[in-house]
C-alpha cells in the first residue's frame, strides 16, 4: 500500500499519517542525485564525505550500490566526491580538488542560504550567533564558511549558552542571528527574547526551512487530537528528534527508527484509540509504510 493510501485514512484504531512525513526536497534531491551519479559513472568510484543523510537504511542501500561513505577521502584513489546535504567547510572542497576528485556539491539549497546570510553578517561587522547544535555537521559547515571573514561567532544551542557569553555579547554593538534549518521555532524565540535584553542592535534571519516549520506545525495539530504520537526516523536526525521533543509536551510520544521497535510499546499502542504518525525529513517511504502496516495489525 502506498503512503498516499495511508494519509488520514480511518482504520480500526483511527490511525492518521501526517501529510508531510518523510523525505524533504533537499534529502530527496541528495539521494536521487547520488544514485544517478553511480548509474551514469559506473566505472568511477564515488565517495560521500560523511553520511549523505542521517538514516542508516539509506546509507546501507548506497553501500550496496557501490557508493562509499567515508570520513576522509582516500589518498590513492580518484573519482567523484559528493558533498552531503549538510554542506562542508571551504577547506574540504579545496582538499578534494587538490587530491584530484571531481566534486558534486549536494548541499541543501536552504543550508546554502544560511551559509550566505552568516557570511553577510560577519562581513558587516556583526557578532554572529548561530542557533543550533555545535557538533551538528550543518552547523559546523555554517561556522566554517563564516569564519573565513571573521572570528566573532558564537554557536548557541540554548539561552544558557548565550548567558555564558553575555560579556562578549554586550561588547558588540550589533548582533546577527542565523538558525540551523532543522531547529525548533520555540528555541529561536527564547534566544531572540534573551538577545533583545542584552544587545543594542539585533538582526535576525529566521533560516528554519519551510519544510521543517510545516512538518512541526502539522505534527503539533495532529498530536492535539491523538492519544499517542509515533515519530519515525533516525535518532541521529536533528529534525526527527526535535519533532519528538515538541510532541512529548502535547501527548504521549514514542520515537522509533523501524517498525520492529513498536513491539516495545505494545501496551501504549493497544490502549490508544487515536494514533498519529509523523516522520523526519530523512525517513524513507518504505520504512513509514512498514510502521503503518504494523500499527494496523495491532
Amino acid at each position: 500500500m502506498s503512503l498516499k493510501d495511508w494519509t488520514y485514512r480511518r482504520l480500526k484504531k483511527n490511525i492518521k499519517l501526517a501529510k508531510h512525513a518523510g523525505f524533504c526536497y533537499g534529502v530527496k534531491r541528495a539521494v536521487e542525485t547520488t544514485k544517478k551519479l553511480k548509474e551514469e559513472n559506473n566505472s568511477k568510484e564515488i565517495f560521500v564525505l560523511g553520511e549523505l543523510i542521517h538514516n542508516s537504511h539509506v546509507i546501507n542501500e548506497l553501500s550496496a550500490l557501490g557508493i562509499h561513505t567515508v570520513d576522509e577521502l582516500p589518498e590513492k584513489e580518484t573519482g567523484i566526491c559528493v558533498i552531503r546535504s549538510h554542506g562542508a567547510a571551504p577547506e574540504v572542497f579545496e582538499n578534494a580538488k587538490n587530491k584530484g576528485y571531481e566534486i558534486v556539491d549536494l548541499t541543501c539549497l536552504d543550508v546554502k542560504k544560511v551559509q550566505q546570510k552568516a557570511i553577510e553578517l560577519v562581513k558587516d561587522g556583526y557578532l554572529l550567533v548561530i542557533v543550533g547544535k555545535p557538533e551538528h555537521p550543518e552547523v559546523c559547515a555554517i561556522r566554517a564558511n563564516a569564519q573565513i571573514f571573521g572570528e566573532n561567532i558564537i554557536v548557541a544551542p540554548d539561552v544558557q549558552c548565550l548567558k555564558n557569553n553575555e560579556e562578549q555579547i554586550k561588547k558588540h554593538k550589533r548582533v546577527g542571528v542565523v538558525v540551523q534549518t532543522t531547529q525548533r521555532i520555540e528555541n529561536l524565540k527564547n534566544i531572540v527574547d534573551y538577545l533583545l535584553s542584552v544587545s543594542k542592535e539585533l538582526k535576525i534571519f529566521n533560516t528554519i526551512c519551510a519544510s521543517t516549520s510545516l512538518r512541526q506545525t502539522e505534527a503539533k495539530n495532529l498530536a492535539r487530537e491523538s492519544d499517542l504520537m509515533v515519530v519515525v526516523g533516525s535518532k541521529k536526525s536533528a529534525n526527527t528528534t526535535h519533532l519528538a521533543e515538541i510532541l512529548t509536551g502535547i501527548t504521549k510520544t514514542i520515537h522509533i527508527e523501524t517498525d520492529e521497535e513498536l513491539d516495545n510499546y505494545k501496551e501504549l499502542i493497544q490502549n490508544a484509540e487515536n494514533i498519529g504518525v509523523t516522520a523526519g525529513a530523512s525517513t524513507p517511504d518504505n520504512i513509514i509504510s512498514n510502521v503503518m502496516n504494523k500499527l494496523n495489525n495491532y
